[in-house]
């Protein structure tokens, strides 16, 4: 989606989109636009300064940055933006994503990154929390959020009387 997008989703390296697309089709669940991009806070520095630094101008109004290792790309984000940003940890081969995941959370005073879990679900959840963040101000979009979230513990209502139903532990 780049219609008017909302949502900046940016990440350090290609190997990050299968993880990173978890944000994107949470946002397309609530037709919300967003564009997706590679940069590095490392590599390509001087892109991230020149995208981040036009987003407010072009509509963003938020930043999901996905990272591994240092996982430094959702600080310089927010470094450079004053719209919320939302870090996703990626998972790593050295220490399964938790040198990722404290490199996200732990910033300084004054420079906030929301932070979800490592990957997928994380992602997900960045998404979700992009909503939220949308939500806040959109009268529509907060409906269809009540909507999902009573969906989903209607969900769980049914899951939990199929399992009454069922006898399933042994040796009562």
């Amino acid at each position: 989606m780049t219609t008017n997008p909302k949502v900046a989703i940016v990440m350090g390296s290609i190997s990050d989109k299968d993880v990173m697309a978890e944000a994107g089709k949470a946002l397309a669940e609530f037709d919300i636009s967003y564009e997706a991009h590679v940069m590095s806070a490392h590599r390509t520095p001087d892109r991230v300064h020149d995208f981040v630094s036009a987003a407010y101008e072009k509509g963003f109004r938020v930043f999901i940055a996905g990272a591994g290792k240092s996982a430094h790309l959702a600080g310089v984000v927010a470094s450079l933006s004053c719209l919320p940003v939302i870090g996703v940890p990626m998972q790593t081969s050295d220490l399964g994503g938790l040198d990722s995941l404290l490199s996200t959370v732990q910033m300084p005073p004054g420079i906030p990154v929301a932070t979800t879990a490592i990957g997928k679900a994380g992602a997900r959840n960045a998404g979700l929390l992009a909503v939220s963040i949308l939500a806040a101000s959109d009268e529509e979009l907060y409906k269809k959020l009540k909507t999902f979230r009573a969906s989903m513990a209607a969900k769980i209502s049914k899951d939990d009387e199929q399992l009454q139903k069922e006898d399933w532990i042994v040796n009562r």
